[in-house]
Formats: C-alpha cells, sequence, structure tokens
C-alpha cells in the first residue's frame, strides 16, 4: 500500500509540473519604493502597508531621505450596512456588508499610472435578534475579509504595472 501511495503521488506530481502548474510566488514589481497615502488612514491603506513592508516611503522624504518611485493615493474608502431583507412582521433578517475603495496610482512626477479606479466587496449577512453579539462579531469578520480581498486585488494591480517611464 506504501509503495502504491508513492507511485500515485509520483504521477500526480508529474502530472502537475508538465501542465505549467506552480505555487503562487510573491509579486514582484516594477518599483522598489512606494507611497500610501493617507498614510494614517483607514484601515485599507493600513493593511496595504503592512503588505508592502519595507518597501513603504513617506510621500515627502527627510532630508537625504529616498523619494517614493510610485504614490497609491486611497481616494475614499466607504463602508456600507443596508437592510435587504424583512419578515412579515418588519424586523430585519438581512443586512448587506460593502466595502468600496476609490484609488489611483501616480508617480511623483505626476504621471498616472493606474487612474482613479473603484473597487468594491459586498457580502450578505442574516441577522436574528437572539443573537446580536455574535452577529456583530461576523460582521467584524466579514468586514476584515472584504478588506483584505481589495488589498489583494490592489496588490495583483500594482504587480500589472509593467514600466514607469513615459508612455
Amino acid at each position: 500500500m506504501n509503495r502504491r501511495s508513492f507511485v500515485a503521488g509520483a504521477v500526480v506530481t508529474s502530472l502537475l509540473a508538465g501542465c505549467g502548474f506552480h505555487l503562487r510566488a510573491s509579486q514582484s514589481f516594477v518599483f522598489d519604493t512606494v507611497a500610501v497615502t493617507p498614510e494614517t488612514g483607514g484601515a485599507v491603506a493600513a493593511e496595504l502597508v503592512r503588505y508592502l513592508g519595507a518597501s513603504v516611503r513617506p510621500v515627502a522624504p527627510p532630508a537625504g531621505g529616498v523619494a517614493p518611485q510610485v504614490i497609491v493615493d486611497i481616494l475614499q474608502e466607504l463602508r456600507e450596512k443596508t437592510v435587504v431583507g424583512v419578515n412579515a412582521t418588519g424586523q430585519v433578517r438581512e443586512f448587506q456588508l460593502r466595502i468600496q475603495v476609490k484609488f489611483r496610482v501616480r508617480t511623483p512626477q505626476g504621471r498616472e499610472l493606474i487612474p482613479d479606479t473603484d473597487m468594491v466587496q459586498q457580502r450578505d449577512i442574516s441577522f436574528n435578534e437572539s443573537a446580536v453579539l455574535s452577529k456583530e462579531a461576523e460582521e467584524g469578520v466579514l468586514y476584515r475579509d472584504m478588506q483584505t480581498d481589495l488589498v489583494q486585488q490592489l496588490l495583483r494591480r500594482l504587480a500589472a504595472i509593467k514600466s514607469l517611464g513615459a508612455p
């Protein structure tokens, strides 16, 4: 049985390698340094800074500092919670949670690499009056999940930038 498992694993591995499958590697960018504005702003900007790590620089560097090659402007971060379902007595049964982020990417010289772009994530959540605390916790988890999805989308868009030079 052990040999059979090994052979099956080897066959699956060779098939995956043969079709071009590979694990997702860390994203590579055409820039080395980036500034995120607002630097101390919303949750999406804070998570983006956390993902970018050591490559983040202030927009206006101190004397002798290195200016960023790219500036990501988080223009708007909007969280909404709307009622989408009620029962026969008018009590809320379902909410829709939504995060909308508007951003642009530019060089310090003003060249737009990605023009003003809106990204939206939304989730539906049921509501039960007898479980208010657990639903509040679930709401927080869903907002964090949507926020992480938006940051991942933004990182993929940053990775898609091919050149910082003039078009």
